[in-house]
């Protein structure tokens, strides 16, 4: 992933540096399970640790020549250890350091990315409990629709970053899964008591049944949830973009002191922060099919899955890791206008409480389909610039058979549609 949209904590997870050391590690533990099985003499085990090292130029040197990274790294071992090296790997295959390590290093992911979409929940529910009833108006196809709360909107979205945070709990515990079973699995030259000492000390659980490779279902289902949790953030920053929109204007991202929106126009105020994470998301994204479709190996393994985690691993959760602290960002310090909001709503002449005098009018007597029409024709008149919608309800002789001035005036309440505010809250909040 490029350093832009990189942070250093996700970054170094992914990096050889971490890689090989994890290799070593999972190697190392090995060791000393052999020792204790009475496998490897105990003094091999202790030099492995006290001399063990790697170097990653010249693994690169030997890997060039032997066109295979898992042997590269254990002869380049060897030339550290010395004599001690040939009771390293015994009985393991490359799937077991392999497949271990990137488990190790997505359960380390999930860890990031949980820190990451705890501050960004964190500041939506901050930002919803100070608009909490900030009056809004809600839409649907883009358009008016009825009033809500500025403090609901974000709740929403709160609400649905926190079933994200739980789906990637899961996820990390569903990936967190070691093997060292040896060829095609069967613990043929290596005693399962190694894979329950290396899961033990590398924070992982045992593969039940690993076929020499731990199964694609898990990382399909670690893909997809990272790709659901991208298309929540991306829901988000939608929302922001339209609101800035400039005919809207109801919050917009920070624009600090300096910061120019345009090369030609220097007026402009962009939405660039949201607009750049609807496109990393799509990244993000982008690991679900590849993911999906490495479930399907040949037989016991093959390779096809490897290249496609190689460039995913770090690019998905290194661009989803930037994206959530950048929504973060964008939420800790959106600038918010309710005076526009409150104009907005107004702006239809009170159209948005259609519903409350349609129910009204059933409720004295008029059937659905005739109170439909009475409340939608006097609706059409204030479309087309004719009135204002209470004062043409007023004069409708249809609707005043029914109601009266002062409970048509009464139904143009906001109060009403907030009414029940605390309880989503309640329900939002209290259970999260």
């Amino acid at each position: 992933m490029i350093p832009r949209y990189a942070r250093e904590e996700m970054t170094a997870l992914w990096s050889p540096s971490t890689k090989f050391q994890i290799w070593f590690e999972i190697e190392a533990h090995a060791c000393d399970a052999q020792a204790k099985l009475g496998v490897i003499p105990e003094d091999a085990a202790k030099a492995v640790w006290e001399r063990g090292q790697f170097d990653i130029d010249r693994i690169d040197e030997i890997e060039r020549e032997t066109k295979h990274d898992v042997i590269a790294f254990l002869t380049n071992l060897a030339e550290y250890v010395g004599p001690e090296a040939r009771f390293v790997h015994q009985g393991m295959t490359s799937s077991d350091v392999l497949d271990t390590t990137l488990a190790v290093q997505m359960t380390r992911a999930s860890d990031i990315l949980m820190a990451g979409l705890d501050r960004l929940c964190d500041a939506l529910k901050a930002r919803a409990l100070e608009f909490k009833m900030t009056p809004t108006i809600g839409r649907s196809h883009g358009i008016h629709a009825e009033p809500t709360t500025f403090g609901l909107k974000l709740a929403g979205h709160y609400a649905e970053l926190d079933r994200c945070r739980k789906r990637l709990s899961d996820a990390r515990a569903e990936i967190a899964t070691c093997a060292i079973s040896g060829a095609v699995g069967t613990f043929a030259h290596i005693d399962p008591f190694v894979e329950e000492h290396v899961a033990a000390k590398m924070g992982l659980e045992i593969e039940p049944v690993s076929t020499q490779v731990i199964p694609r279902d898990r990382h399909a289902m670690f893909f997809a949830i990272l790709g659901v949790i991208a298309s929540s953030v991306e829901r988000l920053a939608t929302e922001v973009r339209h609101l800035q929109r400039t005919e809207v204007r109801e919050a917009e991202e920070f624009f600090s002191s300096g910061q120019k929106g345009s090369s030609a126009m220097p007026h402009k105020r962009n939405p660039v922060l949201t607009e750049n994470l609807t496109g990393l998301a799509r990244i993000v994204r982008a690991a679900v099919t590849p993911a999906l479709e490495n479930v399907v190996l040949w037989h016991e393994r093959d390779i096809s899955h490897s290249s496609v985690e190689r460039m995913f691993g770090p690019d998905a959760t290194i661009t989803l890791d930037f994206a959530l602290h950048r929504a973060a960002n964008v939420i800790e310090n959106l600038l918010v206008y309710p005076e526009k909001m409150q104009a907005n709503l107004d702006a239809l002449g009170g159209l948005v409480h259609s519903q409350q005098v349609l129910l009204a009018l059933t409720q004295k007597g008029a059937s659905r389909e005739d109170s439909y029409k009475m409340v939608q024709r006097n609706a059409m008149e204030v479309w087309a610039g004719n009135g204002n919608y209470l004062e043409l309800l007023k004069a409708d002789t249809d609707v005043a058979s029914h109601l009266s001035h002062e409970e048509l005036e009464a139904l143009f309440d906001l109060g009403q549609h907030f009414k029940h505010v605390d309880t989503i809250f309640n329900r939002v909040f209290q259970a999260s």
